[in-house]
Order: C-alpha cells, then sequence, then structure tokens
C-alpha cells in the first residue's frame, strides 16, 4: 500500500526523498488544502538503486533536452510517443549506472580538489580557445552557471578516477597483443596509393538528342583510336584534333582512391600506370581516364605504428572492460525500476 503525506495548511512542503521508507513509499504527494480530493502528485519513485532513489524529477530533468529537440524534429504524434518512450528508457538505465558509479566513489572515499577542477576548465578553454568570457556565455546559452559547469566536472573527474581504479589500472597491453593486432590489420597500415589522373571529357546537354549522344560518342571512339594507336594522351589533350571535337583534357591531379567518386574507384583500382580506359559514361557526358602515374607511400612498420596500436587496445579495453564491470556491479545492487 502507498503511504500518503500530506502538509498542514500554511506549512512548507516537505520534498526530501531522503526520509521516506523505501519498504511503504514510491509517491510524494502533496496537498494544498488539507482534503483528499485537492490532492496531487508532485514527485515519484521511478527507480531504487540499493538505497538511494531515482525520482521523476531526475528523470525529466535528464530527458527536457532530448523531449525538445524530438518536438522540433515534426514527427507525428505517434512516433514522438514511442521516440520518447525509447530514450526515457534508455535515460533511467543510464541514471541508474551514474548513481551506482556514485556509489562506488563514495565507497572509495575518492575525491577531486578544486585545483583539479580549475586545471580541467582551463584544458577546456585552451582546447576550444576560449576566455572566461566566452566559456561563461556558451554555458549561459545552455541555461547553466560557471558554478553548474564545476559541479558537472567534479562528477565526471571523480568517475574518470573511478574508472581508473577499476578498470585502466589492471589493463595491461603486451609487445605481443600489438605484433597481433598488426598482423591482423596490416591493410590498415599499408602504404596509400596516390593516382596522377587525367582525362578527355565531352560534354552533353541532359536533354541532347539520340543523334547527338551518337555523335559525341564517335567522336570519343576516335580519341580512343588515336591513344591506341600510341599517341600520348598528354599531347591528345593540347591537340587541335581534341578541340576540333568540342572535347576537353587536362591534368586532374593526385587522388586517394577513396576520393574518387565509385564509378571511377572500380575503374581506377585496376589501373597501372600509363593505363588509359575505356569511354565511360559520365552524368552529362562521356570521357576517358588516364594514370600517368602513382604514387606509393611504403607501408608503416609495426615499431612505427606501435603507439597508435597500443592506443586502440587500450579504448578497446577500456571500453570492454568498463562495461563487464558495470555488469558485474549491476549484479551485486539492488536495482528496482517502478514504472
Amino acid at each position: 500500500m502507498i503511504e500518503k503525506f500530506f502538509c498542514e495548511k500554511g506549512k512548507s512542503l516537505f520534498l526530501s526523498l531522503m526520509c521516506l521508507n523505501l519498504t511503504f513509499f514510491n509517491s510524494i504527494i502533496v496537498s494544498g488544502l488539507g482534503r483528499a480530493e485537492d490532492t496531487i502528485v508532485v514527485d515519484r519513485i521511478v527507480a531504487v538503486v540499493n538505497d538511494e532513489l531515482i525520482t521523476l524529477y531526475d528523470l525529466n530533468r535528464a530527458l527536457d533536452p532530448y523531449a525538445k529537440n524530438i518536438k522540433a524534429l515534426g514527427y507525428s504524434a505517434d512516433k514522438e510517443r514511442k521516440t520518447l518512450f525509447k530514450i526515457r528508457s534508455d535515460l533511467i538505465n543510464e541514471l541508474i549506472d551514474r548513481m551506482l558509479a556514485d556509489q562506488e566513489i563514495k565507497k572509495y572515499k575518492l575525491t577531486v580538489t578544486d585545483a583539479e577542477i580549475d586545471s580541467a576548465i582551463e584544458r577546456v578553454k585552451t582546447a576550444r580557445q576560449y576566455t572566461d568570457e566566452d566559456l561563461r556565455a556558451g554555458l549561459a546559452q545552455q541555461g547553466l552557471t560557471m558554478e553548474d559547469y564545476r559541479k558537472e566536472l567534479k562528477e565526471q573527474l571523480l568517475r574518470r578516477r573511478l574508472v581508473n581504479l577499476e578498470v585502466q589500472s589492471k589493463i595491461v597491453i603486451t609487445e605481443e597483443n600489438i605484433q597481433a593486432y598488426y598482423e591482423n590489420h596490416r591493410e590498415k597500415f599499408a602504404g596509400e596509393k596516390k593516382y596522377h589522373l587525367w582525362n578527355i571529357f565531352m560534354t552533353i546537354s541532359p536533354y541532347a538528342a539520340d543523334s547527338e549522344k551518337r555523335s559525341a560518342y564517335k567522336k570519343m571512339e576516335a580519341i580512343l583510336v588515336k591513344l591506341q594507336q600510341g599517341q600520348s594522351f598528354e599531347s591528345l589533350t593540347s591537340d587541335v584534333f581534341i578541340s576540333s571535337l568540342k572535347a576537353k583534357g587536362g591534368d586532374l591531379g593526385l587522388f586517394l582512391l577513396k576520393e574518387l567518386s565509385p564509378q571511377l574507384q572500380e575503374v581506377v583500382k585496376t589501373m597501372t600506370a600509363g593505363d588509359f580506359s575505356s569511354i565511360l559514361e559520365a552524368d552529362v557526358g562521356y570521357q576517358i581516364i588516364y594514370v600517368q602515374k602513382i604514387i606509393e607511400a611504403p607501408a608503416k612498420t609495426v615499431a612505427e605504428v606501435k603507439n597508435e596500436i597500443h592506443e586502440i587496445l587500450y579504448r578497446e579495453l577500456v571500453d570492454n572492460k568498463y562495461q563487464k564491470w558495470l555488469e558485474d556491479l549491476r549484479k551485486r545492487s539492488h536495482i528496482k525500476i517502478i514504472n
């Protein structure tokens, strides 16, 4: 049975959840006039985490920015409701994880000094090239004061200290781990190829008649024949021959394969230096691609990428071990979500 609390007329409202008996209460109810029909629920418990509570007020405060953003997207009422329901569920679990972490912080008596918070603020200002006034103005736009920000930073630093104690300090990355990652991800450290491309291009209006398209294609075929007969691509791009066909050509520059369109990637990746393509159909015409040269950087050795691999493995292990630690902590804790 849910116990109800009422305030006598003229007395201040008592909203502190810490005084509630968890066995009997999962809501706080306030009466303006002391009559049952006038009572309204102003807060309630949405989750119990060991001996602490997460309230509807806590949840709504976390949900509010998401709710505003979703509202601005103009979703249908049904989609908006479903989206908010999913976010609400995720946020409850996030708040539970934060509370569990905070409880562990208290257990280990971890602390952060004002000087450490000051240093964190200075690092943020340096990274973003902010003055103190810039930072305060940015916080004000988010409805935060400097005191709010200091409190948030303190919580982040404490949680980072907890992760270091429970997770990071227990991570060991060996030379064998680094070598194994390098062997399994050689393509990641392979030398990059840059293709020096030229092209000859003939523009056609998207509204051109079929006869005009056929005529343009035949002109491109004449250029292709010249190339097949051994005439250099470079000479063709400046030859009066190309001008007479109303085509254009020239040096496109150096490109990584990933910088090209999907169509050109498929063509260029099989070409070697000195190769030219067949006639390619583009959105607004026809073109022939020529690979003048390929510049290939040498593959990186394991010694050159040792620090990079160490950082990759470290982040992966921290994420995995932290999630495992959090799962174990949840199993050891009393958690109840109240819908």
